[in-house]
């Protein structure tokens, strides 16, 4: 039993060794330890950089990529709120509903109007009836008249009291379609066809002018409304293309600024930009989206994105200088096309290498 445990002894031993060895060498090679000074004049390529390509590390203005968040609406939104003070009876819709032009969408306490209604109507019905007596009398006492049997004040008399009751049921009459004018706003239709986007009171509330009841929106003709800060804000004209990402589609797309709206915001210090965006399936009111453009420049290190090589968590690219090749551990930040930005361990000037198996 003591000479097996010495074998096994042996074996961690000779494999911590190896394991050991291996990274020794690992490091002295990544170093550029194998690869030796090519003699000047000269060309720098080796058997093993044959196989590479090269490319210069190189400054540029890159724009500062920011989001800014923001809600898809409709271009067309109602407010649907009663004409009169009334408590709300009976609300027929909820959020995210979708009705057509002329559906009910809340019904009015009519009580007391129906009340005025009937008073109303017999008030027509009485004047009516006065006038028809007053003009009867008048056309009577016209016809004595004309035989000279009744005296000009009393024709006179019958005809101002005919106009008078006639007058009085026109009266009436007009009182009668307000009433019923009234009656009408009782009841709150959709102005078109769309989608209840919220819905802001309960039955039992007080309806009031100009208090709206629910809000609705055309589904078609969307646009992603954002607030931007004005530092930024400056930055963007009508017609520009933008991108824009709604979250609950997860997907990105590119859109134009369809309006800017001039005012500034006091407390927030930003100004409303409505995007129009594309027909896309799927797209609704009220859905959450991002607006994505580039606000201020800032002086970049750009390499392509191919040099950098990945080693668990360390990025090193292989530098070509002198024509020795050396490892150069880096660190980078944002992706701009098939570049991207190294924020350390690289100077503008230097030369990267590439693998050719990397550029296809």
């Amino acid at each position: 039993m003591s000479l097996n445990h010495e074998r096994q002894k042996n074996k961690r031993i000779i494999t911590i060794v190896a394991v050991t060895l291996g990274l020794i060498l690992l490091l002295v090679y990544m170093q550029g330890g194998f690869v030796g000074k090519v003699p000047p004049g000269t060309s720098p390529q080796s058997s093993e950089a044959s196989s590479f390509h090269t490319a210069i590390v190189t400054t540029q203005q890159v724009g500062d990529m920011l989001a800014w968040p923001g809600v898809v609406k409709s271009r067309t939104v109602a407010d649907i709120a009663p004409r009169l003070t009334a408590r709300i009876v009976e609300i027929k819709v909820n959020a995210g509903d979708t009705v057509k032009k002329g559906d009910v969408i809340a019904r009015l306490d009519e009580r007391d109007l129906r009340a005025q209604e009937k008073a109303a109507l017999a008030t027509l019905s009485g004047a009516n009836a006065h006038a028809e007596r007053s003009n009867a009398d008048k056309q009577r006492i016209s016809g004595l008249y004309e035989k000279e049997a009744a005296t000009r004040e009393r024709f006179d008399a019958a005809v101002a009291q005919a106009k008078e009751a006639q007058a009085r049921a026109n009266q009436a009459n007009a009182t009668l379609t307000e009433i019923r004018a009234r009656l009408a706003d009782t009841l709150l239709l959709a102005p078109f066809d769309g989608i209840v986007v919220k819905r802001l009171k309960q039955p039992g509330d007080m309806g009031m002018p100009g208090v709206p009841v629910v809000t609705l929106q055309v589904p078609h003709g969307l646009r992603l409304e954002v607030e931007v800060p004005a530092a930024c804000a400056g930055a963007f004209h009508p017609g520009e293309a933008v991108v824009v990402r709604i979250d609950t589609l997860d997907r990105t797309f590119d859109a134009a600024i369809d309006e800017i709206i001039p005012e500034m915001d006091a407390q927030t210090h930003s100004q409303l930009i409505k995007i129009a965006l594309p027909a896309v399936e799927g797209l609704k009111p009220g859905y959450f989206g991002w607006l994505k453009q580039a606000c201020e420049e800032h002086a970049a290190l750009l390499i392509p994105a191919s040099a950098v090589q990945h080693l668990g968590q360390l990025e090193i690219v292989r530098v070509l200088s002198d024509g020795r090749q050396s490892t150069r551990h880096i660190r980078t930040g944002k992706i701009f096309g098939d570049r991207i930005e190294v924020i350390s361990g690289l100077r503008a000037g230097e030369i990267v290498m590439i693998h050719s198996r990397q550029m296809q």
